[in-house]
């Protein structure tokens, strides 16, 4: 799942790393920490470019930084206010959603994002962690969420709504003991066959990410001021050592020595006992 997530780098150096054109005009947000849902947020699209006349020219495709709302409102909803619980869909699933299905064919997208925000119960209170790219702050690289976006147009007319939605699957190693679901991420490699306006996408590209692309991911605790959607600024990214005791992110498969010592002990305390009872 992805609820929360920061995005701090300006639409002009989006549009540089995704080789794309910004096209935001002055309605980018400024860096946040605390994207949540309902808010502005860049995406990065792919689409056949329109001519002077207004024509669609479907010789040629561009890439370009755009602004949308994250929280899909499907084209045929009666108002938009369902789209603040529609911030996810299920890469597995989407295909055969009614509010997925047509984005999914024709409107995907990328959402570029300095990682995500997740929640791990504990004993007390949950545990929140910022899922980051270890390496990618030494070269200036975004994490790439896939997404899917829509149109949804008032019956009393206006401009349109553009929203989008995160894709999401099964979590994959270390991140499944944080929450059994992640964002899809996708590997620059895969960023053309993703957009392509004129393909299905490729259903290798809906699976769970590979393991070396989550090996290279940081896991890292952080204050539970990001619990607070008011909230602002680089100290929610900062490493916050939990107050208690942080449980292994690498289970054991097997029972311990030290584990089965008790039962041992318990049995022979009870042969015993059995024993002194008959004499």
């Amino acid at each position: 799942m992805c609820g929360r997530y920061a995005s701090t780098k300006a639409a002009v150096d989006i549009a540089e790393e995704f080789h794309a054109v910004d096209a935001t005009g002055d309605a980018a947000p400024g860096p946040d920490y605390n994207v949540a849902p309902t808010k502005p947020v860049l995406t990065v699209v792919q689409r056949h470019p329109r001519g002077a006349e207004g024509g669609v020219d479907e010789a040629r495709t561009e890439r370009s930084v755009r602004v949308l709302r994250w929280g899909l409102v499907p084209s045929w909803a009666k108002d938009p206010s369902g789209g603040s619980r529609m911030i996810n869909a299920r890469a597995e699933t989407a295909a055969d959603k009614p509010s997925f299905r047509a984005a999914l064919a024709a409107r995907r997208c990328l959402l570029p994002a300095d990682g995500w925000y997740e929640w791990r119960r504990g004993s007390g209170a949950k545990q929140p962690f910022f899922i980051t790219g270890a390496t990618a702050p030494a070269r200036g690289g975004s994490l790439a969420m896939a997404g899917i976006w829509e149109f949804w147009r008032s019956p009393a007319g206006g401009e349109p709504l553009v929203t989008a939605a995160v894709l999401t699957t099964d979590a994959v190693g270390p991140l499944a003991e944080i929450h059994p679901r992640m964002p899809l991420l996708l590997a620059a490699e895969d960023w053309a066959a993703w957009l392509d306006p004129d393909g299905e996408p490729p259903a290798s590209l809906l699976r769970p990410p590979s393991e070396a692309l989550v090996a290279g991911l940081e896991l890292r605790p952080v204050s539970a001021m990001v619990n607070n959607v008011r909230n602002e600024g680089p100290e929610l990214v900062a490493r916050a050592e939990p107050a208690e005791p942080e449980l292994p992110l690498e289970l054991p498969t097997e029972p311990t020595a030290t584990a089965a010592e008790p039962t041992e002990l318990a049995e022979r305390t009870l042969a015993a006992g059995r024993s002194g009872a008959g004499r």
